[in-house]
């Protein structure tokens, strides 16, 4: 059973969502703006943000963007990634993406990471406070093990709460939610948006052509990315796309969306060119044979000296 959400007027969540991690870092205003409107015409409904996104940049932006079919939209954001999730650090984190989203309400509030500091009936006894006024539709947690995610369902029924949705990390190169996540948000009823089906644009192709990017630029998409058979599998994905005439990016993200358990990637860019193929996993299906055949690419369950990550997404 997957848990459905649904935009404020009813519009149900699209089949993949757009991250905003970008905007007005990577992606300036016009990129961030032509990206929003590229989605908006491939039929996305669902877009994700942080509090800590691109020192706010990010949530500011969005909000500007969705002013005029808010009702339409299911938006998302996150807090306590830093400062832990104890009460008065997610109000005043929250107050502030409000403001800077120009939202009284906003669809889904995550919490960012597990914070093994904080009591769990601390958090989410002010996320019911927080649903309690109106603020709030769903809520989240975002990189929690699957352990986690229990607990938290556990502490939630006891404010009379659900967790309606998880954001884990899922790839064809980061299989670990195949092992528990996904059998989990299946069993319990929670909508599950994992992010990077990408593998940090590993999957893209670009890196074997020499291209730049995370991987070449930031360490520790370096470090986790930095695994021979992950490239060499990411080598083989593009001569299957190539035999089946298509981008390699949109073969990935129709892949990550392919599980039983419908899970809803959260695609991203910075930019609306670098985005296309992505959006094209929209109108992607992908047959049983093709989907087992890029499956047989990578291990799962991972390897062993693969490990449950905390990173800011």
């Amino acid at each position: 059973m997957k848990n459905h959400l649904t935009s404020p007027n009813g519009t149900p969540a699209s089949r993949l969502a757009f991250g905003t991690m970008q905007f007005g870092g990577a992606a300036d205003a016009t990129a961030s703006r032509d990206m929003f409107d590229a989605c908006r015409a491939k039929g996305i409904t669902h877009f994700d943000t942080a509090h800590l996104y691109t020192g706010g940049a990010s949530e500011k932006l969005l909000g500007e963007m969705i002013a005029d079919q808010r009702d339409d939209l299911i938006i998302a954001t996150k807090v306590a990634y830093a400062g832990g999730a104890g009460r008065d650090n997610i109000l005043s984190s929250f107050d502030v993406s409000r403001q800077r989203l120009n939202l009284d309400m906003v669809d889904v509030l995550y919490l960012h990471r597990f914070d093994p500091d904080t009591d769990l009936n601390e958090s989410f006894e002010t996320l019911a406070e927080i649903k309690a006024k109106g603020h709030i539709r769903y809520i989240g947690v975002s990189n929690f093990a699957a352990w986690q995610v229990m607990k938290a369902i556990g502490v939630a029924a006891q404010f009379d709460l659900t967790v309606d949705i998880l954001q884990p990390m899922y790839s064809l190169v980061k299989r670990q939610a195949e092992v528990e996540i996904l059998p989990m948000c299946a069993d319990q009823a929670v909508a599950c948006a994992p992010y990077s089906p990408l593998g940090g644009g590993l999957l893209t192709g670009k890196y074997s052509s020499g291209g730049s990017g995370r991987l070449s630029e930031d360490e520790r998409y370096a470090t986790r990315y930095g695994v021979d058979w992950m490239h060499s599998a990411a080598q083989e994905l593009g001569r299957i796309a190539d035999a089946e005439g298509m981008h390699p990016a949109t073969l990935a993200v129709a892949w990550a969306a392919a599980h039983p358990m419908g899970p809803t990637p959260i695609i991203s860019a910075r930019s609306t060119a670098q985005l296309v193929p992505s959006l094209a996993a929209t109108d992607t299906t992908l047959t049983a044979e093709l989907y087992n055949r890029m499956s047989a690419l990578t291990p799962t369950p991972p390897p062993a000296t693969d490990r449950i990550e905390e990173q800011q997404a």
